[in-house]
């Protein structure tokens, strides 16, 4: 809280915001995940661009646009994991005289910096830009499908169901990376839809959402036949033995707590896929 506290005085010190319009906006991010850029945008009082020139001028640094459209090479994408970078909201842009150039949401994130400079043995200059630019060129360029892997690897298709737009990339990274076709919904209504009309292999939902939360989207899934068969791991924020006991009771598969760990995940869908389907996956 104290750094998206720090951005929101910065903002306030820009004339951008009043302190009564922070404050209001501090109370609706809290416990929601969400960042507060997104918060204030969603309240109409401003758009993360403006954030993002706001805290280049403040601080002196670069703000950068369209990052998406240009060409990295290999090398140079290979720094960063999609998981790291949607985690953080980061993207690599160019190395110069060893020196990396780094795009960021929040300029003010000094440790991700360094550790990412210590790691790759580089000086880091930032950059600032919007989640929404970074996340472009992150489906462009890092979310690439390992064309390595084996083709009987690529066959199995997964839908994620969770409100939060950062833990389906999240998920959507570590599974593309392993070769996987992955689907994603914003509900549990939504998500009920596209598993009659896809009928995906597996599917992951978070519990707590809006419209349709994971729990009624199960109960729904296992009272059609046509669908009933499909394996359906519970995403939680919640991450006691409790929870996992309670929802394991219910019925789903498997249980994995946030935040999402790729190695575990990565664990978890192999497993069901494995057990539920053996070798190859069923037709539809």
């Amino acid at each position: 809280m104290a750094d998206r506290k720090k951005m929101g005085e910065i903002l306030v010190d820009a004339g951008l915001l009043t302190p009564e319009t922070l404050q209001k906006a501090l109370q609706k991010q809290r416990g929601t995940g969400k960042r507060l850029g997104q918060v204030l945008e969603e309240m109409d009082v401003i758009l993360e661009e403006d954030i993002a020139t706001a805290l280049g001028r403040q601080f002196g640094v670069r703000q950068v646009k369209g990052i998406a459209r240009y060409s990295y090479p290999p090398e140079i994408l290979k720094l960063i994991s999609p998981e790291e970078a949607l985690t953080r909201f980061i993207f690599p842009l160019k190395i110069e005289k060893k020196t990396l150039y780094l795009a960021m949401a929040n300029p003010l994130d000094h440790d991700t910096a360094q550790e990412i400079g210590f790691r790759n043995g580089l000086k880091v200059v930032t950059c600032v830009t919007t989640p929404e630019e970074i996340k472009a060129a992150i489906n462009r360029h890092l979310l690439v499908v390992e064309k390595t892997l084996p083709k009987e690897d690529r066959w199995w298709t997964v839908l994620i169901v969770d409100d939060q737009e950062m833990v389906q990339l999240a998920v959507e990274a570590a599974l593309k990376k392993q070769g996987y076709t992955v689907l994603k919904a914003s509900n549990g209504a939504e998500g009920l839809r596209l598993t009659l009309q896809e009928k995906p292999h597996l599917v992951i939902t978070d519990t707590v959402m809006p419209r349709m939360d994971g729990i009624e989207m199960y109960r729904n899934i296992k009272a059609n036949q046509q669908i009933a068969h499909i394996p359906i791991i519970a995403l939680s924020a919640k991450a006691a033995a409790e929870e996992e006991a309670r929802l394991l009771e219910i019925g789903y598969f498997d249980f994995i707590a946030k935040p999402i760990n790729p190695i575990r995940l990565g664990a978890r869908v192999k497993r069901a896929l494995k057990q539920c389907y053996g070798k190859n996956p069923p037709t539809n």
